[in-house]
């Protein structure tokens, strides 16, 4: 090797001493190979990108294809099976959207919520014959506890009573609650979009200013208004525990609705450039908005995927099914939960019939939150679908199959998650990039806080059971995962001995509540449990 050689500059930008011995020349070959190392390695992760393009695009191909075979076989000779290929579509969907998912992720961007046409889980497996069965056996229990309520009122009281006071009693004062629910409709319509609309029409393009500001503070102001107004109407005209919730629960989801339209929007209308020649504004029409607010999603869009038509026989079929679980519900408080919690409020409550009791309570306060799924989440949701041409009825996955919390939450109700995600977390992870527990955690607060105003409303009290389960226990599960039958067993256990204790003591707090005096005379009276400090015997006295 020649001095000019060994002075030569290497390809990283350093230069080769001049040899002068033995140890400078293995240093110089040592460099030469990991120089050549580097080579390999770079051609290597470059053949792997190339690879993995390669084979998405064929994978891509090839599924195209095969799902463009079957419509064609669909449409020509129709299938006798009973599991439709539009579960295959769906699912090679979600196979895709995971990927984007993905590939945007490892980018360092986190995705947007993508809408297109897709049933409801459980609408592709009645499909299937087996799956079928197993609804119809709820149906013959549901039929079951009508006759046995029939006979019970005919062998003990001699006569029909088809009355059904815990229906009436719980979902009581309802004209007053259609009263509130059109005023809060009325308020998003004609206060919402008219103050949007006047705000981007109006603003200058360009930085935010002190116009801006304002009109943000005026948002703010609306929100805390919606948020008191029904507090103070449902006290005022103390509605019963059925009825606050229609209308807490109405109230959240207009808030959250206008938020999603405001939020998407207002960024579109700050980045706006007005351009001389052009007339177009960036504020929705205003039907986009009605649409908005009455399709059962709370992301908003300008548009989204339609049907061609409305299947009426569905509507009905999907109304029929929530009145059923309402019936359904009934028959379980009726027979199973209130002769449980008859006597609290009367007598001291030992921790032996505690336990008892919560173990009483597990599997029909289980059996009211599967109810509740399937009435609000499946039936509710894809009867309003259904009316409003909404084609995308992905509201929940298969939860039941998760084996972890993490999986279970962001399965269980897709049309909050994706609110939560959308509008929280995302945001939450900009302000503290790389955070992702920290972003978690905000949108745990949120949601425990809005399940827990739900029971305050309802209960007229404030027992922070829901929220201590759902920020503790529920909030550290989330960093359990497993997989396999013994993990979703675990899930399952879980939800069952929750579900037991919360129904045990909410009922017990309930009863005392309805019982027992009053600790003091002013507000600490609603933030003090009366079951822990109920005197039994100065009752009895």
């Amino acid at each position: 090797m020649s001095e000019g050689d060994i002075n030569r500059p290497l390809e990283n930008g350093f230069h080769r001493p001049v040899a002068e011995n033995v140890d400078d020349i293995t240093w110089i070959n040592k460099m030469n190979s990991q120089i050549g190392y580097q080579k390999i390695k770079s051609q290597a992760q470059q053949l792997k990108q190339e690879l993995q393009q390669a084979f998405t695009q064929e994978l891509d191909s090839l599924v195209d294809g095969f799902i463009e075979e079957v419509e064609q076989m669909e449409g020509k000779e129709g299938l006798s099976n009973n599991v439709s290929f539009s579960d295959l579509r769906s699912s090679v969907s979600d196979l895709r959207h995971e990927n984007v998912i993905k590939k945007k992720r490892e980018g360092g961007e986190l995705p947007d919520k993508e809408f297109m046409p897709r049933n409801s889980v459980l609408t592709d497996l009645f499909r299937i014959k087996d799956v079928k069965t197993i609804y119809h056996i709820f149906v013959a229990i549901l039929i079951v506890f009508s006759l046995n309520t029939l006979v019970y009122d005919l062998i003990n009281e001699g006569r029909l009573n088809l009355s059904f006071d815990l229906i009436q009693y719980g979902m009581g004062k309802f004209s007053k609650v259609m009263e509130l629910w059109v005023s809060m409709t009325l308020s998003t319509l004609l206060v919402v979009y008219p103050g949007f609309y006047y705000w981007s029409m109006h603003r200058k393009p360009g930085r935010v200013g002190g116009y801006d500001i304002a009109a943000g503070c005026v948002y703010i102001l609306y929100q805390l208004v919606f948020l008191v107004w029904p507090v103070k109407y449902i006290t005022d005209n103390a509605l019963p525990p059925g009825s606050s919730i229609i209308v807490t629960a109405e109230q959240i989801r207009l808030m959250m609705k206008v938020h999603a339209f405001v939020r998407e929007n207002a960024a579109k209308v700050l980045a706006f450039k007005k351009d001389d020649s052009s007339e177009d504004h960036v504020c929705p029409d205003f039907s986009k908005y009605l649409y908005f607010l009455f399709i059962p999603t709370l992301v908003y869009r300008d548009s989204y995927p339609r049907t061609q038509k409305i299947r009426w026989s569905y509507v009905v079929s999907n109304l029929g099914q929530v009145l059923a679980c309402l019936f359904y519900t009934y028959y379980i408080f009726e027979r199973f939960l209130v002769p449980v919690f008859r006597n609290f409020g009367r007598e001291h409550i030992t921790a032996k019939a505690l336990i008892l009791s919560v173990f009483g309570s597990m599997l029909p306060a289980t059996l009211v939150l599967v109810l509740g799924f399937f009435a609000i989440l499946h039936s509710w949701f894809n009867a309003f679908a259904e009316m409003m041409t909404f084609a995308d009825r992905m509201f929940y996955k298969d939860w039941w199959n998760s084996t972890s919390f993490a999986s279970y939450y962001r399965t269980w109700n897709i049309v909050v998650h994706d609110w939560l995600y959308t509008y929280i977390y995302k945001d939450a992870f900009k302000l503290f990039p790389n955070n992702r527990s920290l972003a978690m955690a905000c949108v745990f607060l949120i949601s425990a806080v809005a399940h827990e105003y739900v029971l305050i409303m309802c209960f007229k009290f404030f027992y922070p059971v829901l929220f201590v389960m759902f920020m503790g226990a529920g909030f550290g599960f989330i960093f359990f995962k497993g997989v396999g039958r013994g993990w979703n067993v675990f899930l399952w256990l879980m939800l069952i001995m929750g579900n037991g204790m919360l129904m045990c003591l909410y009922s017990l707090e309930w009863y005392a509540r309805q019982r027992c005096p009053e600790n003091t005379d002013n507000f600490l009276d609603y933030l003090i449990p009366r079951s822990w400090t109920c005197d039994f015997e100065a009752m009895e006295n």
